[in-house]
């Protein structure tokens, strides 16, 4: 039987995405985005709830994701889930649950240009990143001066 892992968030960005790159030159980075629920209970009390999601990108999508994307931007994503583990220096075992971007709209426009950006990660590439080697990346700073102001 088939199986399904698709993720689809629209949200804020909490934090500015961190480019790194791998050992073996793969760029990959990271961001959290924050996305609201409303419901009404049976007493039509409004409720809300906030989650708080982790995003990792590679390749072309996570260099694209570093050059527009800033604290507050609202961006429409897709996905799917992954969880890595990995042991700490004193044995103990963590899990982290990430959403591996395939996809990604900036929905808050500056001009009237298309701010759809797809790039379609090769997901041998990210299978075959270990948590250790993700974790053990140097950082690569954005030099792109036309870095756009979302505020």
């Amino acid at each position: 039987m088939r199986s399904v892992n698709k993720v689809i968030l629209i949200g804020n960005l909490t934090r500015n995405p961190e480019l790194k790159e791998t050992q073996n030159g793969q760029s990959i980075v990271t961001f959290g985005i924050a996305t609201n629920r409303e419901w009404t209970t049976g007493d039509s009390d409004r409720k809300k709830s906030t989650e708080f999601h982790e995003v990792v990108a590679w390749a072309k999508l996570a260099e694209i994701c570093a050059k527009y994307l800033k604290t507050g931007r609202l961006v429409y994503l897709e996905g799917y889930l992954k969880t890595r583990s990995w042991e700490t220096e004193n044995g103990d075992k963590k899990y982290r649950t990430e959403v591996v971007l395939e996809d990604m709209i900036m929905l808050e426009k500056k001009s009237d240009s298309d701010d759809h950006v797809s790039e379609k990660s090769d997901k041998k590439d990210v299978e075959d990143s270990s948590p250790e080697e993700s974790e053990s990346t140097e950082s690569k700073e954005s030099t792109d001066s036309e870095e756009e102001n979302v505020f």
